[in-house]
């Protein structure tokens, strides 16, 4: 997730710096043509141009506006995340009878819990889900998650087996049980909506026409700014194609949230402050620090 400060003008540049190469090349050979070629090209008047940038300008508030929509909805879902794990550990910490057997039980589930979270950012951006959750996981349970593909959800049947196993053994009643059974349901919930932004591709054709609406307008621009001295010229072409340029590399990455990319939804701090709290309610002093920022954006 970029933060509000320190984006440094690297980032940005490297966003579209070969883009703009390309428009500088379209620019100055529609010039040079535009010049010794003057009379196989029509007088274009500047309202062309103009149109067109109104044009791109509209297209480009829908596409961030539906990429923001799909990057929000992922934070959404994050959050969720974090309610619903704070609230499985509280539920069984007061459902089940305060012993030494329970506190087990509660102390597995909420390590499997964290490990979930863990598991979960890892897998939606396409890294190794079992990293760095080694630890928190019994030989068993690390043993079954091998049988998987989807790794997440081998975590969460894990989940239901051992709550089932507290209700079978009369370690908890009915009630207690569809209450944590609705909680996991909306952990599943919640990572399916997740999985369902990250697979679902935005229309790469809408990128493409994009692309080449701006083009257009670059040659439309630059035949009309004939009369304009180049020196002058090519540098206005590149400042304003930079402008609809950084704006649709600004939507591009929003519209995928879980690319780990500096503009991602930051789930690795989301999951680092699941696994301090849950600890926390575990009564453990020994809980890992907060994910800090690197450099400009926080994973």
């Amino acid at each position: 997730m970029l933060l509000d400060k320190g984006i440094s003008v690297a980032y940005i540049f490297n966003k579209i710096k070969y883009d703009l190469v390309y428009i500088l090349l379209v620019g100055l050979i529609t010039n040079l043509l535009a010049t010794y070629a003057r009379q196989y090209f029509p007088e274009m008047p500047l309202t062309i141009p103009v149109f067109l940038g109104t044009a791109i300008s509209i297209l480009l508030s829908f596409k961030m506006n539906q990429s923001y929509d799909r990057w929000w909805e992922a934070r959404k879902v994050w959050g969720a995340i974090v309610n619903d794990s704070r609230s499985f550990v509280l539920q069984l910490q007061s459902f089940l009878d305060p012993n030494e057997a329970t506190a087990n039980c509660i102390q597995k589930l909420a390590y499997r819990q964290i490990a979930w979270c863990y598991c979960l950012g890892q897998s939606l951006r396409g890294l190794n889900p079992l990293e760095g959750i080694e630890d928190l996981l019994m030989e068993a349970d690390r043993a079954k998650l091998l049988q998987h593909t989807n790794k997440p959800l081998a975590l969460l049947q894990q989940h239901t087996v051992d709550i089932q196993e507290l209700r079978l053994t009369n370690k908890m009643d009915v009630f207690r049980h569809v209450q944590l059974d609705n909680t996991l349901v909306r952990l599943c919930d919640s990572m399916g909506k997740a999985e369902r932004i990250n697979s679902t591709v935005f229309p790469s054709t809408y990128r493409h026409f994009l692309h080449f609406i701006i083009y257009l307008f670059v040659v439309t621009l630059s035949i009309a700014l004939n009369n304009v001295e180049i020196i002058f010229e090519l540098p206005l072409l590149l400042l304003i194609s930079a402008a609809f340029l950084l704006i649709e590399k600004s939507a591009y990455h929003l519209q995928d949230p879980f690319r780990n990319r500096p503009s991602d939804v930051s789930v690795t701090a989301i999951a680092r402050t699941i696994d301090i709290n849950i600890r926390q309610l575990l009564g453990e002093s020994d809980v890992p620090l907060p994910v800090k920022p690197n450099d400009y954006y926080l994973l």
